[in-house]
């Protein structure tokens, strides 16, 4: 299994760094994360939905972050490891597709996401630049969740970037039990997980929707920030 991943790693590699014929179609922001090293993920695998919410104004900031990008993007490691993820969705549920919200970052928007959070109970949520920033800020983490064939989300007890402790997922059982969230939104959230760590990925215990790929130390190691 190890060998056929690392194979369709560099073929997905090689498909991705090969295909320029697209470029005219690909905004500025697009062709900025190609020339970083970024894949696009639908051009890996066209089944998986993609709705970048800071592509839009109904997110935590209540702003438009990003100005031309539509695309989601990924180191190809990270890009990899998720088409494996939609591959075992599809193999334990036909009728469900991974959805990502958000994917690579580039650093000069999360600086306009921490501005927004610092000194607040919010700054929990969102990496500090300063620090170095999180994973989205490497290609490496992925805003996700499950939807219909027709890309409708399904319940997951909070919207995606919902910032309370309703959001956490280390008290799943607790917040049904107080009816805060519904047995079947635990359950959609559990296959979620079960599927990205199949992949390698790893949750975030804060937020139930992001998923890294490799820790902040190996990031900041071995790979370069956007």
């Amino acid at each position: 299994m190890k060998r056929t991943f690392i194979a369709t790693y560099f073929v997905l590699l090689f498909l991705a760094a090969g295909a320029p014929c697209h470029a005219q179609k690909t905004s500025a922001a697009a062709r900025d994360m190609e020339r970083k090293g970024m894949v696009n993920i639908k051009k890996l695998d066209s089944s998986i939905f993609v709705s970048l919410m800071y592509a839009r104004p109904d997110n935590f900031t209540g702003t438009v972050l990003y100005g031309d990008l539509r695309d989601a993007y990924l180191h190809p490691k990270a890009a990899a490891a998720l088409v494996k993820a939609q591959k075992r969705l599809k193999e334990l549920r036909p009728d469900l597709s991974l959805k990502i919200y958000d994917a690579a970052r580039p650093m000069s928007i999360q600086q306009k996401m921490w501005d927004k959070v610092k000194n607040t109970s919010k700054s929990i949520y969102v990496s500090n630049p300063r620090n170095g920033g999180g994973m989205h800020n490497y290609g490496l983490a992925v805003d996700i969740t499950l939807c219909t064939l027709d890309g409708d989300s399904i319940p997951m007890g909070t919207k995606v970037d919902h910032m309370s402790r309703l959001s956490h997922i280390t008290d799943e059982a607790g917040m049904v039990a107080r009816r805060q969230m519904t047995a079947e939104a635990k359950k959609n959230r559990e296959l979620l997980r079960k599927v990205m760590i199949y992949a390698g990925f790893k949750p975030l215990r804060t937020e139930w929707w992001h998923f890294n790929l490799v820790s902040r130390a190996v990031a900041r190691k071995y790979y370069r920030a956007l």
